[in-house]
C-alpha cells in the first residue's frame, strides 16, 4: 500500500502575477521559505519539505475569479512552532496591510491561529496546535 510521506507542493493560479509575487515573496520569506525557482509567469518557494508555487492564471481562468465557497480550494494552513510565532505572523500581516479575516486567537482547545487573505481573496492560515 502506498503511504503519503508529506505534502510536497501546492500550486495556486493567481489573477495578477506581479501583485501575488510581491505578496507571497514577502510572506514566504517571513515564514522561512527560500525561492526555489522564478519564471516570467511562475514562482516557487520551499522550506526543504513543502513547496508553494504561484502561476499566472490563463485567459479563460481570469473570466472566473476565485470565490471561497465554490468547489475547490478553501484555505491553506501553515503549522507554526508556537503561539508567539502566530502573533509575530499577525504583526507582519498588519505591517504589510494584509486583510486579516480572523485575528490571532484560540479557535478550538489548544488551537491558536490567524486567518488572512492573499491578493485574490484566497484564505490562508498560520496556526499552532497544542503547547
Amino acid at each position: 500500500m502506498s503511504r503519503v510521506r508529506a505534502v510536497d507542493h501546492i500550486v495556486l493560479s493567481v489573477s495578477d502575477f506581479a501583485s501575488s509575487q510581491h505578496f507571497y515573496h514577502g510572506l514566504m520569506t517571513f515564514l522561512g521559505f527560500e525561492v526555489l525557482d522564478k519564471k516570467p509567469q511562475a514562482m516557487g518557494w520551499s522550506d526543504g519539505t513543502t513547496r508553494l508555487w504561484i502561476y499566472q492564471a490563463d485567459e479563460p481562468g481570469l473570466k472566473n475569479p476565485y470565490r471561497r465557497g465554490n468547489p475547490g480550494f478553501h484555505h491553506y494552513a501553515w503549522s507554526l512552532n508556537s503561539r508567539q510565532d502566530v502573533d509575530q505572523l499577525q504583526t507582519w500581516l498588519e505591517q504589510n496591510n494584509v486583510t486579516i479575516v480572523d485575528a490571532a486567537g484560540e479557535y478550538y482547545p489548544d488551537y491558536y491561529a490567524v486567518f488572512f487573505l492573499d491578493p485574490d481573496g484566497m484564505k490562508l492560515e498560520g496556526m499552532h496546535y497544542g503547547e
